[in-house]
């Protein structure tokens, strides 16, 4: 199933939905996420807003009355609750993770930096994502988001025939054998490089893989977790991933997030890259996660 570049709304009856760039993407205003359990049309909402979020792969919804209990609630409205890889989240919300970025100089280590899809390394990835800002930057520190079904959409015959049944393999020990560097000596490099010994023990996915509800393929590989193919030595596997890699993250595929206080996103990871920037000193930016269990890859 392939629709190339379009982007544009369907027709809704109780939400609208502005495309925010021509790869992905859309501004959804008409509807307080906090209060959507008083619609008088509450299921038939939600259920334009999930399938805008199907076909833009990333929802923004701006000015919005959310705390820790209404979001873990409407999280809900999409399936369970999904395993957070890094936290436990806050007292009285664990399915509510903090991501707080304090004031002080740039980093090298800051979470959320580098193109990746959430946790892609757990058996069951996670399928949606939400972050909703509390405190942010007056600019800067936006998040950019890449279509990976466009740029499969884009691949030659060959190359997507090249790439049907291989598997990638996704770690992270690499990424916290960074950061414990970088706790050590704030002025090392950020190196995330992979080394032969992070294949070992990696979870497999499909390389490409296909969307549980609207049946799209998508690419599924990011610069941050995926650590090799499997079945390849990694020289094999080398040119492949680092021409994929490039090719998703090209600008036609990109739309870019800039944050107010009170926004909320939600993306797809399984169609969609993001990454977020450490751009900025101060003030304090300050927001919190919660993601939707995912499905085991086919």
């Amino acid at each position: 199933m392939s629709r190339g570049l379009d982007n544009a709304a369907v027709r809704s009856e109780y939400i609208i939905a502005a495309p925010m760039a021509a790869a992905m993407g859309a501004e959804v205003c008409g509807i307080d996420l906090g209060r959507l359990d008083d619609h008088p049309h509450a299921d038939a909402c939600f259920a334009e807003i999930e399938a805008a979020l199907y076909r833009h792969g990333l929802l923004v919804f701006r000015d919005q009355s959310l705390d820790h209990a209404s979001q873990e609630a409407f999280t809900l409205r999409f399936g369970e609750h999904g395993v957070d890889a890094y936290t436990e989240g806050i007292a009285g919300h664990p399915n509510v993770q903090p991501v707080i970025r304090e004031p002080g100089p740039l980093r090298s280590a800051f979470f959320g930096l580098g193109w990746h899809t959430d946790s892609p390394f757990l058996p069951e990835p996670p399928a949606i994502s939400m972050l909703r800002s509390v405190e942010v930057p007056p600019f800067g520190g936006d998040t950019m988001y890449a279509n990976s079904r466009l740029a499969l959409d884009s691949l030659s015959a060959g190359m997507k025939q090249l790439l049907t049944g291989l598997r990638g393999l996704y770690g992270r020990s690499h990424i916290a054998r960074a950061v414990d560097i970088t706790k050590a000596n704030p002025d090392a490099p950020f190196d995330v490089a992979p080394v032969e010994a992070d294949l070992i023990g990696a979870m497999s996915h499909p390389l490409v893989r296909t969307h549980p509800v609207t049946g799209e393929r998508a690419l599924y590989v990011d610069a941050t977790y995926t650590v090799g193919i499997e079945g390849l030595t990694r020289a094999e596997a080398k040119p492949i991933l680092e021409f994929l890699l490039r090719h998703v993250t090209q600008p036609l595929f990109q739309s870019r997030l800039r944050w107010a206080p009170n926004t909320l996103a939600i993306w797809d990871n399984r169609l969609v890259l993001h990454q977020a920037f450490d751009d900025f000193e101060s003030p304090r930016r300050e927001m919190y996660r919660t993601t939707v269990l995912g499905e085991v890859p086919v």
